[in-house]
């Protein structure tokens, strides 16, 4: 259940692409430390991590939805906040359960859905209004 980026994801604005790029990349690390057994403090810095990550990318994105003037940020901050909390959880079920591959893949598949979904989904609709106002960067 690797989780590897393809270019049917990219958005068509290269900080975005770039950063979606290093969030597959960094989970499935998390996946590969799960897999591999790697220890419960090494899973854990990798889920503070992508947390981080995921928020500096978030902050990022929604920076670039307001330069634009995109008219879904909103929803797109909504959705945004629903994964933060959500990764939370999955860390936390992580910590309580102790090193259990079972909370890895689960966490991995939702990454992996919630990824997919939201750049094929919501995250090109960026890229298409940043192109239709000619403002791709």
């Amino acid at each position: 259940m690797a989780l590897l980026w393809s270019k049917n994801l990219e958005v068509g604005v290269d900080l975005i692409d770039a950063q979606h790029k290093k969030w597959f990349e960094k989970a499935d690390q998390l996946f590969e430390a799960g897999k591999n057994r790697k220890s419960k403090e090494y899973i854990i810095q990798m889920f503070d991590f992508l947390d981080e990550y995921t928020k500096t990318h978030f902050k990022d994105e929604e920076a670039y939805m307001a330069r634009i003037n995109y008219p879904e940020l909103d929803q797109q901050k909504k959705m945004h906040e629903e994964f933060i909390k959500k990764l939370a959880e999955l860390r936390k079920d992580y910590e309580v359960a102790g090193a259990n591959i079972t909370v890895i893949l689960k966490a991995n598949q939702f990454i992996l859905d919630w990824l997919t979904k939201h750049i094929s989904n919501a995250d090109k609709k960026i890229g298409e209004f940043a192109r239709k106002q000619n403002l791709t960067e």
